[in-house]
């Protein structure tokens, strides 16, 4: 008779002070900076994670133990960026002011942000073409997250006035993101200038709160 299988021991959660963590996230920090370095001086498409990997002072074999693709090095870096651009935003943000110059205001520091370079555009929506990857589902998490804090300042609009009772600040969210996004995938294509798509956007948002019928036009 043979022995019945013994099920397999669950691994011991590893401490955030444990040695191999510590370690693990000083490679991955040096490897985020080398694909920074070579992003910038090559562009996304000429850095290759040898050259990456060269860079970060590890062998080429060794950089797979810590990322998968350079698009996850990429988005990395924009997810960072981004909590850097949302706490700059936050730091400064005066509650107390129209809804419409705060959604101005997080616009500014988003653009201020993603103009740094196209590729943070442009390969964010490359991963999107692929919906099965890791990396996509980050990049969607990255605009959920944008749609979420633009919906908590419409809330607060909402509330003191500035919109209409029954706006649905969820929907208008999504909107003025997706409008946003439509402006960089022109300036990322070389359409308009970064001032163009800053411009752009500015455009959206007073359309969005303008409306694009006159308010006192009666409802079908």
């Amino acid at each position: 008779m043979e022995p019945t299988p013994q099920p397999a021991r669950p691994r011991p959660t590893l401490r955030p002070d444990d040695g191999r963590l510590v370690r693990g996230r000083k490679s991955r920090a040096r490897i985020l900076a080398a694909a920074r370095d070579l992003f910038a001086e090559h562009g996304f498409d000429g850095a290759t994670l040898r050259a990456i990997a060269a860079r970060a002072g590890m062998g080429a074999s060794s950089i797979y133990r810590h990322i998968r693709s350079k698009e996850e090095l990429l988005i990395d870096d924009l997810a960072s960026r981004q909590e850097e651009a949302w706490r700059r935003f936050r730091d400064a943000d005066d509650k107390g002011r129209p809804t419409r110059d705060r959604v101005l205001a997080f616009f500014a520091e988003q653009h201020r942000l993603l103009s740094e370079d196209a590729d943070f555009t442009t390969i964010a929506l490359r991963a999107l073409t692929h919906p099965e990857a890791r990396v996509a589902r980050r990049v969607l998490a990255l605009h959920d997250r944008t749609i979420g804090l633009l919906a908590e300042i419409l809330m607060r609009g909402r509330v003191r006035g500035d919109l209409a009772r029954d706006a649905d600040v969820l929907l208008g969210a999504r909107a003025l993101f997706h409008a946003a996004l439509g402006a960089r995938i022109s300036w990322a294509n070389g359409l308009v200038s970064a001032d163009g798509c800053a411009a752009s956007i500015e455009s959206s948002v007073e359309l969005l709160f303008r409306g694009l019928s006159p308010a006192s036009a009666p409802r079908a």
